[in-house]
């Protein structure tokens, strides 16, 4: 499935490498988006087995404005959500990231992150199983 995502990280790459050189399993990006809180959007990075000491299987990095840095946050949570998708006229499938992300693709829209779906067009529902995005 064609994807299209706009990560905070410049090279979520390093991140990736980052992870599973440190934990030993093998660590992917997955997606953009608000885990908990309106318009604050994490890269999520999935791993198939659970963390050791957290039991964690999503990885959440974001930037925190008030300590000035990136952050790391357990992000489960991910798999509770719900993905409007348009594609655009090559296929690719194109989601809003927060509540205030308005996406405009081949004349079509979307907007509202995980907060609701505001779209024009046809959309599709996706959720995220086992690090995979599938449709609902």
């Amino acid at each position: 499935m064609n994807i299209q995502h706009n990560p905070l990280l410049t090279d979520p790459k390093k991140a990736e490498e980052h992870y599973s050189n440190k934990d030993g399993v093998e660590v992917k990006y997955l997606c953009t988006t608000e885990i908990l809180v309106s318009d604050v959007p994490v890269d999520v990075f999935y791993r198939e087995t659970p963390h050791p000491e957290f039991g964690n299987r999503y990885i959440g990095l974001y930037y925190d404005r008030f300590v000035n840095d990136i952050m790391v946050c357990n992000a489960d949570k991910v798999e509770e959500l719900e993905f409007g998708m348009i594609q655009d006229h090559k296929g690719v499938y194109h989601y809003s990231q927060t509540h205030h992300d308005y996406v405009n693709v081949d004349s079509k829209m979307i907007d509202g992150g995980r907060q609701y779906i505001r779209h024009s067009g046809d959309v599709v529902i996706m959720k995220i199983v086992d690090g995979q995005f599938n449709l609902k």
